[in-house]
């Protein structure tokens, strides 16, 4: 009998999966647990449908992704901190300052854990930070660390 698993199930499938079991595995213990329902062909066409939903908002989210990368290539925010000696910073630019920065002067939402620095921002100056936006998209953060008044 075919079904299309509702959870996923240890050994047998995964969410989604429309899959071959015995007649009394299905009938018995997947349907009356709500772990699986039988393949009928509308139970067929929603998971066709929800397929087709979840590819366009990948689609959608991907092309986000790619427009965020453009936008952070063409600024350079502004992060101001505030100074210790020798123009040192008291602490150092976090990824979540990075983040609200981007928010407040250009208005593009990028999360704090998607901001990858490789070494903390402990000085005044210019740097570039790395960001991965998700799908394979990665984009440049121009980040200039000026003193704070």
């Amino acid at each position: 009998m075919k079904v299309i698993f509702n959870t996923d199930v240890r050994g047998q499938g995964k969410k989604g999966e429309m899959k071959e079991v015995s007649i009394g595995y299905a009938r018995n213990y997947l349907i009356p647990r709500g772990l699986a329902a039988e393949a009928t062909p509308d139970h067929i066409n929603a998971l066709k449908l929800k397929e087709k939903a979840k590819a366009a908002q990948a689609a959608k989210e991907k092309a986000q992704a790619e427009e965020n990368a453009r936008k952070l290539g063409e600024v350079q925010v502004i992060v101001r901190a505030k100074a210790g000696s020798a123009g040192k910073l008291f602490g150092a630019v976090t990824s979540d300052a990075i983040s609200k920065a981007l928010k407040e002067q250009f208005d593009i939402d990028i999360e704090k854990n998607k901001i990858v620095q490789a070494d903390p921002i402990k000085t005044f100056g210019s740097y570039t930070v790395k960001a991965k936006l998700g799908y394979e998209v990665s984009g440049n953060i121009n980040v200039l660390v000026v003193e704070e008044k």
